[in-house]
C-alpha cells in the first residue's frame, strides 16, 4: 500500500523530473554532453555572444558553475571565451561553428523527449499540462522567495 507522500504530486513531479533528466543524459551524453551544458549552448545559440555573468544570471547558477561549464565545453571546442567589447574586466563567450551545430541538434532531442514523456497526450492536453506546470513554479517560487529562486546543481550532478 502506498504511503500518502508517494500517492502525492509532489512526488510524482519530483520522479518525472529525475526521469527527465535522466533520459535527458541519456542522449545529451550521445553528444558529448552533460545536462545543463545543453542550457547554456541554447542560450548562446539565441544570443550569439553572452558575458559569463549574463550566463549565469540567465541559468539561476552562481559565476563558478558557470565558468566550471563553460571551460569545459570551451575544452571540447564548443564555445570560445572573448575580452568583451564594452567592459576589459568582462569576459564574453561565443558559440563556435561546432558549438552552433551541437546546439542544433539539441532541439531534437529536447523534441524527443517531450514526446516521449507526453506520449498518448493532446495537443489540448500537452497546453494544459505546461501552463499548469506554470503556475506550480510560480507558486513555489513566490512560496520560497526571491533569495531562494538560485538553481544549483545537487552535489552528485557533473555541471550546471
Amino acid at each position: 500500500m502506498k504511503d500518502a507522500i508517494e500517492k502525492s504530486l509532489g512526488a510524482h513531479v519530483a520522479h518525472t523530473a529525475r526521469l527527465h533528466r535522466a533520459r535527458a543524459a541519456q542522449l545529451l551524453r550521445d553528444l558529448g554532453l552533460f545536462p545543463g551544458q545543453e542550457r547554456v549552448l541554447q542560450l548562446l545559440a539565441t544570443n550569439s555572444r553572452m558575458s559569463m555573468g549574463d550566463l549565469a544570471g540567465a541559468l539561476k547558477v552562481r559565476p563558478p558553475t558557470i565558468s566550471k561549464t563553460i571551460g569545459r565545453l570551451a575544452a571540447q571546442g564548443l564555445v570560445v571565451r572573448l575580452g568583451s567589447e564594452n567592459d576589459a574586466r568582462v569576459v564574453d563567450v561565443m558559440l563556435t561553428e561546432p558549438g552552433e551545430e551541437r546546439a542544433a541538434l539539441i532541439l531534437g532531442i529536447w523534441g524527443q523527449i517531450e514526446d516521449e514523456m507526453t506520449d498518448g497526450l493532446d495537443g489540448k492536453d500537452r497546453r494544459r499540462l505546461r501552463k499548469l506546470l506554470r503556475r506550480a513554479t510560480r507558486n513555489l517560487t513566490e512560496a520560497v522567495g526571491a533569495e531562494m529562486t538560485e538553481i544549483e546543481p545537487s552535489d552528485d550532478d557533473e555541471d550546471a
